[in-house]
């Protein structure tokens, strides 16, 4: 399916050609403006008919969108890993509602609590459902290797911290790339109240996805170091998108 948003042209069976103005990925439904209309109309992309300006229906309820870009990052990474920006690194937790996950990019030492903030690098899955883009200057959809050159680009200057060898990390992350993409992503957060969880928390990307039933994956090198247990140690389950982060699940 071709990616949906603001900005994407569209043919409506009554209205003609029209443009979208805006998206919501969790719930199907737009905003689009057709010709010199004032004001724009709402249409649900699962019962409304609504197609790409070429003739190619959107399918909403059929081809689900990723609904996170968290996979779409992760495939990033793992390409700058390959080129060498191995000082590279992503982190990602649940916001309190459970509803969305957070993500943030980081380069420089490899550290887990004190990451390095520079604008632009870190997003939420909320903003990404009303416009799929990263805010770097990239298109919706676009791959592993473009979305690359487009941080390239928007920051050469923080990419630049990330060039150098961290290969503990970089086979760390290449196996975790290759135990979930394209259909899951990872999260480094838990609720604060339990104990660390002793497997890696693992989240789907997008609707009608199964629960992951792979095996365990262990946390980034460098992380159990972090953590003391204070109590028995107690497994943490996979929330699906939509719903309550129950880390006692």
């Amino acid at each position: 399916m071709k990616p949906v948003a603001p900005g994407t042209v569209i043919f409506h069976r009554y209205r003609g050609y029209g443009v979208i103005t805006a998206v919501n990925l969790m719930t199907g439904w737009i905003s689009a403006r057709f010709g010199a209309e004032g004001r724009t109309l709402d249409l649900n992309l699962s019962s409304d008919q609504v197609q790409h300006a070429d003739g190619e229906p959107i399918m909403f309820r059929h081809t689900p969108p990723d609904r996170m870009p968290h996979a779409r990052l992760m495939a990033m990474v793992r390409e700058l890993h390959r080129a060498g920006y191995q000082k590279l690194y992503l982190y990602s937790w649940p916001k309190p509602s459970g509803l969305h996950w957070r993500w943030h990019l980081f380069t420089g030492p490899r550290n887990w609590m004190q990451r390095a903030w520079r604008e632009g690098w870190y997003g939420s899955g909320a903003d990404y459902n009303l416009n799929p883009v990263m805010g770097w200057g990239d298109s919706p959809g676009a791959d592993a290797q473009e979305l690359a050159s487009a941080l390239a680009r928007f920051d050469p200057q923080g990419m630049a911290h990330a060039l150098g060898r961290d290969e503990d990390h970089a086979t760390w992350f290449e196996a975790i790339c290759e135990a979930l993409l394209p259909n899951y992503a990872y999260s480094l957060g838990w609720d604060q109240r339990d104990a660390r969880p002793a497997r890696l928390p693992i989240i789907p990307v997008r609707r009608g996805v199964p629960d992951y039933a792979g095996p365990d994956l262990p946390f980034p090198p460098g992380w159990a170091g972090l953590w003391h247990h204070s109590g028995p140690v107690q497994i943490i389950r996979t929330s699906r998108i939509g719903e309550p982060f129950d880390a006692d699940r």
